[in-house]
């Protein structure tokens, strides 16, 4: 179960390497991020210029695939985690909706032709149903939604705050490993391990209700998953904190 070599191939690697997967969930977290920022600080309709630099700059990293397909699939995963961004968020903080984002999604989805949308929708349904392909940008898309929403809890001012990030983080963390049964628990021990090494290299808050919190997540993982699971992720992020452990003692020397 913690073999590298139990993990399916990635049938869509061919089309987007490793380095593009990644770049494209880090493009949905920051493009995501200032679609956020325009919703909560902006009481009137979103602002189309803006949003129509960001599909703009947006579309033309999709353009620059080798093909149709390696553009639709750019574009696929890109929606794809503005999606998740998206419903992560409105479940955490209690939001009807973000119109900047459902906006900018349109935007970018009305650039395109039939056979560009047909396309479109055969990579973005793949993404969501075959748990190995584009598996880099899996990863690295909820380690950014995981690791963000914790850094909110971290920084709460009370429990009810704390309380009301935990709950829905961990029932996002739970079900992704129900929506992936193979994998997800790969993707849960990763966000894992990353929340202890923010917490041993002194860049999340040390507040008693941050405490708190993260022990609050810790233990709602281990009532609601499957024990043989829940100690699987543990070891598997336990592992990659020592390489993290080790690889800092050998860069300090």
């Amino acid at each position: 179960m913690t073999t590298a070599a139990r993990i399916p191939a990635d049938q869509l690697a061919r089309l987007a390497s490793a380095d593009t997967q990644r770049l494209a969930a880090r493009m949905a977290q920051d493009v995501f991020a200032g679609a956020f920022r325009q919703s909560a600080t902006v009481d009137a309709a979103p602002d189309v210029v803006v949003l129509g630099e960001v599909a703009a700059h947006c579309a033309d990293w999709c353009r620059a695939g080798a093909s149709d397909e390696a553009r639709a699939l750019r574009l696929a995963m890109l929606i794809s985690g503005l999606d998740q961004w998206g419903l992560a968020y409105t479940q955490a903080f209690n939001l009807e909706a973000i119109h900047a984002l459902t906006a900018l999604i349109g935007g970018l989805r009305t650039r395109l032709e039939a056979r560009e949308d047909a396309l479109f929708q055969q990579y973005f349904e793949q993404i969501a149903e075959v748990e190995s392909d584009a598996i880099d940008f899996k990863v690295d898309l909820r380690r950014g939604i995981h690791l963000a929403l914790w850094h909110a809890m971290a920084a709460c001012e009370t429990a009810e705050q704390v309380q009301g990030i935990v709950q829905p983080l961990g029932s996002m963390m739970v079900a992704l490993d129900t929506q992936m049964p193979e994998l997800g628990w790969r993707l849960l021990a990763d966000a894992l391990a990353n929340i202890q090494i923010a917490l041993l290299s002194d860049i999340a808050p040390k507040s008693p209700l941050a405490q708190d919190g993260t022990q609050q997540l810790f233990a709602s993982l281990r009532h609601a998953l499957p024990a043989e699971r829940y100690q699987a992720i543990m070891a598997h992020a336990g592992q990659a904190v020592v390489a993290w452990q080790q690889a800092s003692r050998h860069s300090a020397a």
